[in-house]
């Protein structure tokens, strides 16, 4: 008999006694364990724009954790990363936007004409519906970064009548700072080539329909809270920083796949810019 044992320093006794985790996809229905919190359940949704997974436990109590390390499969530690998508459906036969597919169309040399929105979700959001129909009619969206600066960007811009600008407002109401600022401008001699119309929303956020994100409503969110860090508190996203918002707006940005998923009140408003600036 060995009375001290083997040796301790043979082997690599840097290995991990469940073995080192390797990458695996979180497969719907699949059990897996959350190591951290000590909670065991099925993959019954994979998310992978916010990246996170939900699992369900025994008793249908549901929880969303991060994609990526601190998960058991089989008791064997892994990293789990989304699954690979299927291959995607034939090509459509109409534009997001409702208008008849061209495929394969060239898009038409850059009008001189403009439209402006004022932040990069609303320019995403219109690219995502209308941008087939724009590339045809060869118009070119730019963002402002806030509708403060709309004037200036109009004097260094020159509209006339070969170049016509549209621009899309967020909360375009009555007595709003918006409102008297696209007054000014419409009262002033650029006035007959630019078209501001706006929608009645706080953000571009609220033109998508609260129904596509399981929503009955968009939250409401106190004054003194930033808007859209106060939606993702309310709707429990993470929201600790810009990258968290950037997250959240392509969570929802990806529930859009047409002009049906968005309100009335934005349609009508692109559509007459698109208009305004091909006539």
């Amino acid at each position: 008999m060995d009375r001290y044992g083997t040796d301790v320093l043979a082997g690599d006794w840097n290995v991990p006694k469940r073995g080192r985790a390797v990458e695996a996809p979180a497969d719907i229905g699949q059990v897996v364990e959350e190591v951290t919190a000590d909670w065991c359940g099925e993959i019954v949704a994979v998310d992978r724009d916010l990246h996170t997974l939900t699992l369900e436990d025994r008793r249908g109590r549901r929880r969303t954790f991060p994609l990526g390390p601190g998960f058991l499969l089989e008791g064997r530690p892994v990293i789990l990363t989304a699954p690979v998508r299927k291959a995607g459906p034939a090509a459509p036969t109409r534009t997001a936007s409702g208008s008849i597919a061209v495929h394969d169309a060239k898009a038409r040399v850059a009008r001189a004409s403009r439209i402006f929105v004022e932040g990069r979700h609303d320019a995403e959001l219109v690219e995502k519906v209308w941008g087939d129909d724009l590339r045809i009619e060869g118009v070119v969206v730019e963002y402002l970064g806030g509708v403060d600066d709309l004037a200036d960007h109009l004097v260094s811009f020159r509209p006339g009548p070969e170049r016509r600008v549209g621009v899309l407002v967020d909360h375009l109401v009555r007595g709003s700072k918006e409102s008297r600022i696209a007054d000014a401008i419409a009262r002033g001699p650029n006035g007959p080539h630019v078209r501001i119309v706006g929608h009645p929303f706080v953000d571009v956020w609220q033109a998508v329909k609260p129904e596509r994100l399981g929503l009955r409503a968009w939250p409401s969110v106190p004054r003194n809270v930033e808007w859209k860090k106060g939606i993702c508190q309310q709707l429990g996203w993470p929201h600790r920083d810009q990258a968290d918002i950037a997250r959240a707006w392509k969570h929802i940005l990806s529930k859009v796949g047409s002009y049906a998923d968005l309100e009335p009140d934005l349609l009508g408003r692109v559509e007459e810019l698109i208009d305004f600036v091909t006539a």
